[in-house]
C-alpha cells in the first residue's frame, strides 16, 4: 500500500521548544510507520503540495491529512484515481462530499476529531474577552495611568464588565465542540439551549435544552457556533436570523465563516443590534486582504488559531493514525463518507 500523508509537526515557535520537529517526526513513527507492514510505503507532503489534490493523488492508495475542498472528491477525480480507497483529514471539518459518488468508487472518507476541548475552550475564551476586555485594561493600568494627562486617574473600568451568570446560550451544533461549549458554559451558571439538526440522545444531554433555531435565536443572550459548513448552513445567520435576536446579543464563531452573512453582520454590529461577535474564522480565509469586519465596533477577529495548542496537534497525529488503522482492518472510525 502506498500512503500519503501531510505531516502535522511543529510551528517553529520558540514557545514550541520542546515539541520540535524531531518530537513530531517521533511520535509519526511510533503511530504510524512502525505499525506499518514492509511492503507499505509512505510519502510525506507539506501542505502546499496537496493544494493540486489532482497531481498529489498520483498512484496513492491513501492519504492522511487532506484538506477537502467542497466536490474536490468528484467523479472524474476518482476515476482517474481508481487505487485511491482512503482519504483523511487532520481537522474536524471538511467540504463538500458527495456520498454516492464515493460509494461508487469504494472510496471511505473520515474527519479527525482532536480538538473538542481544545476549539470550545477558545470560543469561550473569545466570549471572556467581549465580556471583560481584560487586555484594554491591562494596557491603561500599565502604560496610560500614569501618563501626566491622566494623573494616576482610576477609572475602575474602560469597558462594560459582563456577567454570563444565568444568562442563556445558545448553541448551534451539538457535535463534540458543541456538546463541550454547552458544559463549558453550564459551568458558568448560564442555561444552555442548543439546536442540532438531529436531536441528541441521552443522559449526558440532559442539561441542554434542545429547541428549534427560531426559539434559540429569540431566547438567547449569547449566540455560538459550532455546526459544519453545508449548503444547508452557508448564511444560515443572514440578516432574516439577526432579525430574530434579541438587541445586545453576542455573537461567537469557531466553525466557518460562511455560516455568516457577513454583510448582515456589519449592519447588525453597526446599529447594535449584536453587541459583540468574536469570530476566529471569516468567509474566503485564507485572507489576501483585510475584510470588512476588521473595521466594525467590538469584534475580536482571530487568524483561525483556535486548534493551535500543541497538545490538540499531537492529539490529531494519533487519532489520525488510529483512524487510519481502523479502516485498514475492516472496521472505519469517524467516518464522513463511504
Amino acid at each position: 500500500m502506498k500512503i500519503g500523508v501531510v505531516k502535522q509537526g511543529s510551528l517553529g515557535k520558540k514557545f514550541d521548544r520542546e515539541y520540535d520537529d524531531a518530537y513530531f517526526d517521533r511520535l509519526w513513527k511510533e503511530c504510524l510507520t512502525d505499525k506499518l507492514s514492509p511492503e507499505d510505503e509512505v510519502v510525506w507532503f507539506d501542505h502546499g503540495a496537496l493544494r493540486d489534490f489532482d497531481n498529489a493523488a498520483a498512484d496513492f492508495d491513501a492519504i492522511i491529512g487532506a484538506w477537502i475542498l467542497d466536490d474536490m472528491l468528484n467523479d472524474e477525480l476518482l476515476t482517474k484515481h481508481p487505487k485511491l480507497k482512503y482519504v483523511s483529514t487532520l481537522s474536524h471539518g471538511f467540504g463538500r462530499i458527495d456520498p454516492e459518488v464515493c460509494k461508487k468508487h469504494g472510496l471511505t472518507v473520515t474527519n479527525t476529531i482532536y480538538g473538542d476541548v481544545t476549539i470550545a475552550q477558545y470560543a469561550m475564551a473569545l466570549l471572556m474577552d467581549i465580556c471583560h476586555s481584560i487586555g484594554v485594561n491591562d494596557d491603561y493600568y500599565r502604560n496610560k495611568k500614569w501618563l501626566p494627562e491622566n494623573k494616576g486617574k482610576r477609572v475602575l473600568s474602560l469597558t462594560p464588565q459582563i456577567e454570563l451568570y444565568e444568562k442563556t446560550m445558545g448553541i448551534i451544533g451539538l457535535g463534540n465542540i458543541g456538546y463541550w461549549m454547552a458544559k463549558m458554559a453550564a459551568g458558568f451558571g448560564m442555561k444552555v439551549i442548543a439546536y442540532s439538526r438531529h436531536k441528541k440522545e441521552g443522559e449526558k444531554y440532559d442539561f441542554i435544552e434542545q429547541v428549534s433555531l427560531d426559539e434559540l435565536l429569540k431566547r438567547s443572550d449569547v449566540i455560538s457556533i459550532h455546526c459544519p459548513l453545508t449548503d444547508s448552513t452557508r448564511n444560515l445567520i443572514d440578516e432574516s436570523a439577526f432579525e430574530k435576536m434579541k438587541d445586545g446579543v453576542i455573537l461567537i464563531n469557531t466553525a466557518r465563516g460562511a455560516i455568516i452573512d457577513e454583510d448582515a453582520l456589519v449592519k447588525a454590529l453597526r446599529n447594535g443590534k449584536v453587541f459583540a461577535a468574536g469570530l476566529d474564522v471569516v468567509a474566503g480565509e485564507p485572507l489576501s486582504a483585510p475584510c470588512q469586519l476588521m473595521s466594525c465596533p467590538n469584534t475580536r477577529l482571530t487568524e483561525h488559531i483556535a486548534w493551535l495548542p500543541v497538545e490538540s496537534r499531537i492529539r490529531s497525529v494519533r487519532i489520525a493514525c488510529e483512524n487510519f488503522f481502523n479502516w485498514k482492518e475492516g472496521r472505519p472510525t469517524s467516518v464522513v463518507s463511504g
